[in-house]
């Protein structure tokens, strides 16, 4: 059986080719688009907390000191879940921007940020479903008194089968090759900086072009470089 959604313009069901796709047609997303731009689009309040509380929960996961293994984990799906949330809103709202940005970046680059939030959708989704933090994220050799930035991914098995449709056992797939290729044995918070940096670029862009979307009109900094964790004491 085919896997339909309904296209959020005219509402017909459709075949989606990308696992983000909303429109049954280019003529329904311009349609879409046209009927969306005379005002802020709806969501983009939210998206401006959210984005502010996506950095908030970056800059606490590079300032985070050593600390027992659950609340290190707790930090890491912190950002995990703020940063997935995030971008599946800019994806809904703000897709266009998001594609110029990527546009804009060196073909390495696109496919290593892209390949990053496929990766961070793998975690994400795992861990709604039969994951524990603890199969994604481990202490640098075992030194569970290292920053909690430095911890790594770990390499992950394939998930079991479960009973899904082609279509969407082969976009598990893919977010499992991208969690493997960008993510394994990466530093947490490395990847997590990279992903925040480029949602706060869209995210401004977004709002140079269409009037700031905060509330008091701040627009949050993702985190600079590596984080830098002074000691503790």
């Amino acid at each position: 059986m085919a896997d339909l959604r309904n296209c959020d313009h005219c509402g017909t069901a459709f075949e989606p080719r990308r696992e983000h796709e909303r429109f049954c047609s280019a003529f329904c997303r311009r349609a879409w688009n046209s009927e969306n731009t005379g005002g802020p689009p709806a969501g983009d309040a939210a998206l401006g907390w959210s984005v502010t509380a996506m950095a908030d929960a970056a800059h606490r996961l590079a300032a985070a000191r050593a600390m027992d293994v659950p609340h290190a984990l707790a930090v890491i799906s912190e950002s995990v879940w703020w940063v997935t949330i995030v971008d599946a809103t800019v994806i809904r709202y703000h897709g266009a921007d998001r594609d110029r940005a990527l546009g804009r970046l060196a073909p390495a680059n696109r496919r290593s940020t892209e390949g990053t939030f496929t990766g961070l959708r793998f975690v994400r989704n795992q861990l709604g479903y039969q994951a524990d933090p603890a199969d994604f994220i481990q202490a640098p050799a075992g030194d569970v008194e290292a920053p909690v930035a430095v911890w790594t991914w770990k390499t992950f098995p394939p998930p079991p089968h479960r009973p899904l449709s082609p279509r969407s056992r082969s976009w598990e797939a893919s977010r499992h090759r991208a969690y493997q290729a960008h993510l394994a044995d990466q530093p947490a918070g490395d990847v997590i900086n990279r992903a925040v940096a480029f949602l706060c670029s869209v995210h401004r862009a977004a709002c140079q072009a269409d009037g700031p979307a905060h509330p008091d009109g701040r627009q949050p900094d993702p985190p600079q470089g590596r984080p830098t964790i002074r000691p503790s004491g």
